[in-house]
């Protein structure tokens, strides 16, 4: 089968996460994705590194299904270069700071003139504002985007995300965006500008915060589970806030990820009243109504939780599956990494490193029924600068030359 995107050549200029996990996706849909390099290469290579002189983790699990490419941009023989892969290119991704692109003389009407038909996308830490200027990373953006100051338990201090929405999450926004530009071209011929922010895609990704903050005009949240409230809206631990209220409860036997997150809906409270040795409550006008309940979450979870805190995750799990009754186990890195099923669903999978050797990764979250994603290992440094510049029309000779000068 062809892929989604074959055929499609994106020059890849990205680092470090955000920019890497977008064009990864890309790669993973079919395009055909070359990783331009510095002759150092991706930072990231070497950060965090757990075997001595090989490609991190860091680097290998967010640049699968790539091409590696050597080049330096500071040379005048090098700017030639990248203007005949601009030519021949379909999507351009880059993350560099503000304006690092224009300063290397490829400005965006530049391009249009070398590639009336290129896609050109941006990622950046903020929009054009005051903020333009500052520097980004995960947690900046998750603290500037609406994300920290809603996590975390109300006497706690604001807390990040393990979910890296503010890299990540920017990633996802922007193939968002290239695709649609993409599409568009279909009609018009004629490529366009993707410019998007980690500030704003994390924002994005706190919508229901913004929701609550306007809500909170007309009186405090019913839905969680904070006694008092202020002006903006408050960091209310495991609550998701929505209209059926939440909570991670304890099981045996009591380890950091023995718990199960718990979903009350109205049809569910009999059966779950009756699950935890507590009949009673189904019938009780103090508990039977969700208006009774709610002002007594706490006491609520707090039931539950005398029952679950004697029984394992699974066998929660199972009881309250059988009965209808949301809920989903804490599960953990290691307990994720080893799950038979999401190995069977080709979302965890191995893949075999030319020096690591084999290492596990997190597969294409993205199936489509006739394009079938293969997880390819990530390219060494300049893997296939004989490759790509061949067909540009460059010579064993000179490619050995331009090697020898610093040029790749």
């Amino acid at each position: 089968m062809s892929s989604a995107l074959e055929g499609v050549r994106v020059l890849d200029m990205t680092h470090v996460q955000s920019g890497p996990s977008c064009t990864q996706l890309l790669g993973w849909l079919g395009a055909d994705v070359v990783k331009l390099e510095s002759p150092t290469g991706d930072i990231t290579r070497q950060q965090l590194r757990d075997v001595p002189g090989v490609d991190s983790l860091y680097f290998t699990m967010l640049n699968c299904n790539k091409k590696s490419i050597t080049l330096n941009m500071k040379s005048e023989r090098g700017k030639e270069i990248f203007t005949e892969l601009v030519r021949d290119a379909d999507i351009l991704v880059e993350n560099f700071g503000p304006g690092a692109v224009d300063r290397m003389g490829f400005t965006w009407e530049r391009l249009q003139e070398l590639n009336p038909r290129l896609i050109y996308a941006s990622i950046k830490g903020f929009g054009p504002g005051r903020y333009a200027d500052f520097k980004a990373y995960e947690v900046v953006a998750q603290a500037m985007g609406g994300s920290m100051s809603t996590t975390g338990f109300e006497d706690g201090p604001p807390l990040a995300t393990g979910a890296q929405i503010g890299d990540s999450g920017t990633g996802i926004h922007t193939v968002a965006g290239i695709l649609a530009a993409l599409y568009q071209r279909t009609q018009t011929g004629r490529g366009q500008r993707v410019q998007v922010a980690m500030q704003h895609a994390v924002l994005n990704l706190c919508r229901v915060k913004l929701r609550d903050q306007q809500r909170l005009a007309h009186g405090g949240l019913a839905e969680y589970p904070n006694r008092t409230f202020g002006d903006d809206v408050p960091r209310s631990g495991n609550a998701s806030g929505g209209g059926q209220p939440g909570w991670a409860v304890k099981c045996a036997p009591g380890g950091p990820n023995d718990y199960i997150y718990v979903i009350v809906q109205p049809p569910g409270w009999a059966p779950l009243a009756r699950i935890i040795g507590r009949p009673e409550l189904a019938d009780d006008p103090e508990w039977s109504t969700p208006a009774a309940r709610l002002p007594k979450l706490d006491k609520m979870f707090q039931l539950i939780e005398e029952w679950t805190s004697l029984h394992g995750k699974w066998a929660v799990l199972d009881a309250l599956n059988a009965e209808n009754i949301p809920c989903g186990p804490i599960l953990s890195t290691k307990e994720l990494i080893e799950d038979d099923s999401l190995r069977a669903e080709g979302i965890i999978v191995d893949v075999d490193h030319p020096e690591r050797g084999v290492f596990s990764t997190v597969g294409s979250p993205l199936h489509l029924s006739d394009s079938p994603v293969d997880v390819t290992t990530p390219p060494l440094l300049g893997e296939h600068n004989q490759e790509i510049y061949a067909s540009l029309g460059v010579t064993a000779e000179e490619l050995a030359e331009l090697k020898s000068n610093g040029v790749i």
